[in-house]
């Protein structure tokens, strides 16, 4: 949200500089994204002066141009050449002088001293859309003759340096969407220390002029719209607005349009109301209702987009039609064109979840909306209505034409709470002289109804709508005292804790660690997703209340559909080849509690190494190489020790794949994604996904019991064999069949050659398995290796069928 200096400074009686009032306000909770200095001319009309014009005769050699002699003022008159039509003697004009840079959008061109056609010309007479200050460009701009010559153009329209300032304006903070609710923390941070007031501007001088002019109000959703006021200006003149208008939206980066949507534009970032204007005459049956409308009626927007409302879109209406999204966006029949002789100015306190889901329903994000919201303030919709009336009166005459329509069938009361000194003290860690917190609680405009020793009774207004505890109070009045402004203690008193082995955070780091240095990048996904991805798993989503779109409705089940957007993203960003991993929660919903599960998820899709001279015939990624990963993250934590069976994959998403079940716990599935949820995505290349049950993973980690252990003196001894197996038959089982003969001799299997094809009988394939054995109190001898190896033989013919080549 921009918030301008110049324009800030009306509501506060001191002069504080800006770079201090960025300060202030980001220490009290209005943190300051940016400030730039701006003009809300470009140039700030530098270089520009009033100069008379005392001579005029044609050029000898152009019969377009005119040779002018100018007075700026200075005591030597200037010699002009001049094309404008309308230049003559005696005139008031803006002349720019040698050195001046004037601006055409991004361009720029600066004026030197130069011949024209052989006359000598020394600066140039300007036209209003040649210094920004107007798109008229018929001949130069003639000022009243009672303007001195050689006043500075800058100061003669009143242009002035101004200071953006950049709020990242956090959702709680309603009461700050303008420039009063941003001085009214200023007043209360800068009240502790000197006198000062907010200065509000007054609406004492509204007044009805006739009642020319009814439009009646119906309301008939009150709970979406609680409050409703309005009224009625008629015979204005729809017109530019004046400069000091135009500047004060300029200078927050908004463009004037014309003087009565300006006044809107203008109260609204003043006060933080939104405010509509609508053309009167095209107010069928004078009358507005404000309803829902049946589903999927058509509207068109002031963008000129026909949009398909929705039953819950809370609409303005005529007798006849739709004439605005509440509290979002205008529509294009019905708005203030330059024919416009009436308006109902509107001023409205609408439901902040309904105007937020017709907003984000329609891909729309208004300054209106970004308002209503947050929760706009239900008590200032007179006040801002009167503000805005006035103003238009001001800038666009007419008359007050109705009297105001204020329908509030029940107020909202300010929100009660109880406050204790002791319990500020307590929380801040500081006692806080009595007087200065109720000084800041009063200039925040929180009443204080009533006290009773160390408790304090009070009434919230509604537009602080984060502040409904004692503790948001002591928050409020932390914020503004200052955080800064603590004292930290000299002695720092904890407990020792007992931390749960294993520490969750170091296995996460160490994990991270070995796939980084694998080639992996970590990626970081929304655990809010679309409820597209589970429809066959619709019941157990965990969804969003207030969804803030479509596609972030629910909770993940699942986080093979986060890294599969990831990838398209890269694909579509010409990288192809990645390596991602991601550590995140899956959620579900029972029909008695919520569950949320802890994962590891692993992708890799495209070339198998990084492009290059000699890595030609590398490859594309594949199974082996995702097992690979998954098998020494296991490793690295043990787990090849445990009893580890494996499983086919059940995952929907994937084509074939295999699952790790450590000790009887599902630990890991992984394997190819299918084809079909690859097309879904558009993604080009194969890719291969991993899922760790990151909480089973943990289990499994404090199971594993590290223990030193010396180096063997003696030596280890390698068998070979050749196996002709069926194709059916997989390398774990041998690997598990075998490891049952003599756990303690066997230290290692190792299947290190796969055969199929020719001079093999049909249906069988050739396995080579070496074997190593280890004595670690004595050399092993044949005898003894030949025993083991004699029953591994006969276990694998007998349970395997299994054969010796």
């Amino acid at each position: 949200m921009k918030i301008s200096y110049n324009w800030l400074k009306n509501y506060i009686n001191v002069e504080v500089n800006p770079e201090s009032i960025s300060d202030i306000l980001t220490d009290s909770g209005l943190e300051i994204d940016g400030m730039q200095k701006i003009q809300t001319i470009k140039g700030g009309l530098e270089g520009l002066v009033v100069g008379e014009v005392l001579t005029k005769e044609k050029h000898p050699d152009a019969d377009k141009l005119n040779c002018t002699t100018i007075n700026v003022g200075n005591g030597a008159a200037l010699n002009i050449v001049c094309g404008a039509p309308n230049v003559d003697i005696g005139q008031k004009v803006v002349v720019a002088t040698i050195g001046t840079t004037l601006y055409s959008g991004d361009d720029s061109f600066k004026i030197k001293k130069s011949k024209i056609r052989g006359q000598l010309s020394e600066g140039m007479i300007c036209a209003e859309d040649e210094i920004g200050l107007g798109k008229g460009h018929d001949g130069i701009m003639v000022l009243e003759n009672s303007v001195e010559v050689g006043t500075l153009a800058k100061d003669h329209f009143n242009i002035e340096d101004d200071y953006e300032l950049e709020i990242g304006l956090t959702p709680n903070r309603a009461d700050a969407t303008g420039h009063i609710g941003v001085a009214r923390d200023l007043v209360a941070v800068l009240g502790q220390t000197q006198e000062i007031k907010l200065v509000k501007p007054t609406v004492a001088d509204f007044k009805v002029d006739n009642t020319d002019l009814n439009i009646a109000v119906e309301v008939e959703d009150a709970e979406l719209c609680p409050r409703y006021s309005g009224v009625t200006i008629s015979g204005i003149e729809v017109k530019e607005s004046p400069d000091w208008l135009k500047n004060r939206l300029l200078s927050i980066g908004l463009t004037p349009i014309n003087n009565v949507v300006d006044v809107t534009n203008f109260v609204l970032h003043e006060t933080g109301q939104p405010l509509h204007a609508f053309d009167a005459a095209k107010i069928v049956g004078n009358k507005v209702i404000v309803k829902t409308v049946k589903d999927k009626t058509k509207f068109t927007s002031l963008d000129e987009v026909e949009r398909e409302l929705s039953e819950n879109d809370l609409m303005i209406c005529n007798a006849e039609n739709e004439m605005c999204i509440a509290g979002v966006f205008g529509g294009i029949d019905s708005g203030v064109s330059d024919n416009t002789t009436s308006i109902f100015l509107e001023s409205a306190y609408f439901n902040a979840v309904s105007v937020r889901k017709s907003a984000k329903r329609h891909g729309l994000n208004t300054d209106a909306s970004f308002r209503f919201e947050r929760g706009a303030d239900p008590r200032i919709t007179i006040y801002a209505l009167k503000r805005a009336a006035n103003l238009i009166k001001e800038v666009a005459g007419g008359s007050i034409s109705s009297e105001i329509v204020d329908i509030y069938p029940t107020a909202i009361e300010n929100f009660e709470v109880d406050f204790s000194y002791e319990n500020c003290d307590r929380l801040i860690g500081q006692a806080i002289d009595r007087d200065v917190i109720k000084k800041i609680l009063t200039d925040l405009e929180i009443e204080i109804v009533s006290e009773n020793g160390d408790e304090l009774k009070l009434s919230v207004p509604p537009f602080k709508v984060d502040v409904q505890r004692e503790v948001d109070v002591i928050e409020e009045v932390l914020r503004i005292y200052g955080y800064n402004n603590i004292v930290l203690p000299n002695v720092l008193k904890s407990s020792l804790s007992y931390r749960t082995k294993p520490e969750k955070e170091k296995v996460t780091n160490l994990i991270s660690d070995l796939l980084v240095s694998n080639g992996f990048n970590e990626i970081l996904n929304n655990s809010l997703t679309k409820s597209d991805y589970y429809a066959a798993t619709a019941d157990s989503l965990v969804r969003m209340k207030n969804p803030l779109s479509k596609d972030l409705d629910v909770l993940r089940q699942s986080m093979v559909y986060d890294g599969l957007e990831t990838i398209v993203y890269n694909q579509n960003r010409k990288t192809s080849d990645v390596k991602l991993f991601e550590w995140g929660k899956t959620y579900f919903k029972t029909e008695t509690k919520f569950k949320e599960h802890s994962h590891l998820s692993l992708f890799i899709s495209g070339a198998s190494v990084n492009e290059n001279w000699d890595t030609a015939n590398a490859g594309d990624v594949n199974f082996y190489q995702i097992k690979g990963v998954v098998n020494t993250i296991m490793e690295k934590f043990g787990m090849n020790k445990f009893n580890v069976r494996t499983e086919e994959s059940e995952l929907a998403c994937l084509d074939y794949g295999l699952k790790y079940k450590v000790n009887n716990i599902d630990l890991v599935e992984f394997g190819k994604i299918d084809a079909a949820t690859q097309k879904q995505f558009d993604i080009n290349n194969e890719v291969f996904y991993v899922i760790f049950n990151y909480d089973n993973f943990l289990k499994l980690v404090a199971m594993n019991k590290v223990v030193y252990k010396e180096v063997s003196k003696f030596p280890a001894v390698r068998r070979d064999l050749a196996l002709l197996i069926d194709k059916a038959v997989a390398y774990s089982s041998i690997k598990e069949i075998a490891s049952k003969q003599d756990r303690k001799l066997l230290k290692g299997i190792n299947l290190f050659d796969v055969y199929e094809g020719k001079n093999l009988p049909e249906g069988k394939k050739s396995y080579a398995v070496s074997f190593q054995f280890q004595d670690e109190t004595k050399t092993l001898v044949d005898k003894q290796i030949d025993k083991v190896m004699s029953k591994i033989i006969n276990s694998l013919e007998k349970e395997l069928g299994a054969q010796l080549r």
